[in-house]
């Protein structure tokens, strides 16, 4: 694997500390800005909406230049984005930073799935993305604890400086090791960038995305008071497990890569079909804190399992404008955060029990199995079988440009 999958890694890291950190700092923040808890989630509500807005926006209008050049333009826009946070004088302010961190998220990842795939052979192209992806899953595990103490012993401010400066890091690795080349699209323009997402598969491929991982954030959204109440972990392990979460979350992504070599689809469908068993497990595994902790090993493991094929998925179907397609599937990850967990905060508030938000993840991921198996009907119809997968990794339109080393 080349070593420019560590510059793409290392911006992951950032953009994985900086979207979850703020989840435990919301106490600090709210405290120092004298506004309430509830007023201070909207700050994680106004960094998903960057992501959204952003991904795909930034994608395609910067779809004649660079790769390189792109990539170290979003991490430039990321660090100015968390410097202002670290600088916000009040509330508004910081609503604004977090909106503007936000805004790189998507177009980062999504034009860096493509530079990750063209830099590997063609057996190898769901490993690299699953490399690029280990960053925002190591986040998890060491980048948001170490920001979360920082944040509680030196002031949530020096925490966005830090994320600041792991982004400096990050463009000095891209601009070093990541190959330049020429324009990353053949489309023409904004108006052919976006007529690549027009196509049934592609959104289906999307819809799978905001199934799956909105069965995901149904349940994890609410894994704190799942642990406390239902398996009785104090309130001070919680920090711990969800490290754990991390490391489960860190061996799916490396393994989903590895299986979606072999087959995509295959892999699709079988990391889908477990994350349907994890999650109807979770009320019996939160009876007690041996079965509870391997339960939030289980949930990381299968839910990010299905990162690198969704990722890849998306890009084949879209395949003359990828680095759109890709960035839109990172749009649909930040949806199916948003709604999955009101999903699933529906099953609280009607009193179904503190691990309801398991059983509605159940029904999502049901529902991600079932557009997925539709797409694959689709395409059964538009392509006759052969025999073999179809879905490769390693598909190329004969009108793409050529591999760049």
């Amino acid at each position: 694997m080349p070593l420019a999958l560590l510059a793409l890694a290392v911006g992951a890291f950032g953009i994985g500390t900086t979207e979850f950190v703020m989840m435990g700092l919301l106490p600090d923040v709210a405290n120092d800005l004298n506004i309430s808890i509830p007023s201070a989630g909207h700050l994680v509500s106004a960094y998903a909406l960057g992501v959204v807005i952003g991904a795909p926006l930034l994608a395609a209008v910067t779809a004649k230049m660079s790769r390189r050049t792109v990539l170290t333009g979003l991490m430039g826009l990321f660090v100015v984005g968390n410097a202002l946070s670290a600088l916000a004088p009040d509330n508004g302010w910081l609503l604004a930073a977090r909106f503007l961190s936000g805004l790189p998220h998507g177009a980062f990842f999504g034009v860096g799935a493509v530079v990750a795939t063209n830099m590997v052979a063609p057996e190898r192209k769901a490993r690299s993305v699953s490399l690029m992806f280990l960053g925002l899953t190591f986040a998890n595990v060491a980048g948001v604890p170490v920001a979360t103490l920082m944040g509680q012993h030196l002031g949530w401010r020096a925490t966005f400086l830090g994320v600041s400066a792991i982004g400096l890091a990050a463009i000095a690795a891209l601009a070093l090791l990541i190959p330049q080349d020429h324009e990353h699209t053949t489309a023409k323009g904004l108006r052919g960038e976006l007529a690549a997402l027009s196509s049934l598969p592609v959104w289906l491929s999307l819809g799978t995305t905001v199934a799956g991982f909105g069965a995901l954030f149904s349940a994890y959204s609410y894994i704190t008071p799942m642990l406390t109440d239902a398996a009785g972990y104090a309130d001070a392990s919680v920090t711990l497990l969800l490290a754990l979460f991390g490391v489960g979350a860190t061996a799916g992504n490396l393994l989903g890569g590895r299986l979606a070599d072999h087959s995509l689809r295959g892999t699709l469908f079988g990391c889908l079909a477990s994350l349907v068993v994890v999650l109807s497990l979770f009320p019996l595994l939160m009876r007690t804190e041996v079965t509870a902790a391997v339960a939030v090993v289980l949930l990381g493991m299968t839910a990010f399992a299905t990162g690198s094929p969704l990722q890849l998925m998306v890009m084949e179907k879209a395949s003359s404008a990828p680095s759109l397609a890709s960035s839109a599937n990172q749009a649909a990850f930040n949806l199916a955060n948003a709604g999955g967990a009101w999903i699933g905060g529906l099953a609280l508030a009607a009193g179904f029990g503190v691990t309801s938000p398991a059983l509605t993840g159940v029904a999502l991921a049901v529902l991600g199995l079932a557009v997925a198996s539709l797409a694959y009907a689709v395409d059964r119809r538009r392509v006759p079988a052969t025999g073999r997968e179809r879905i490769v990794a390693s598909h190329v339109p004969q009108e793409a440009e050529p591999v760049h080393h």
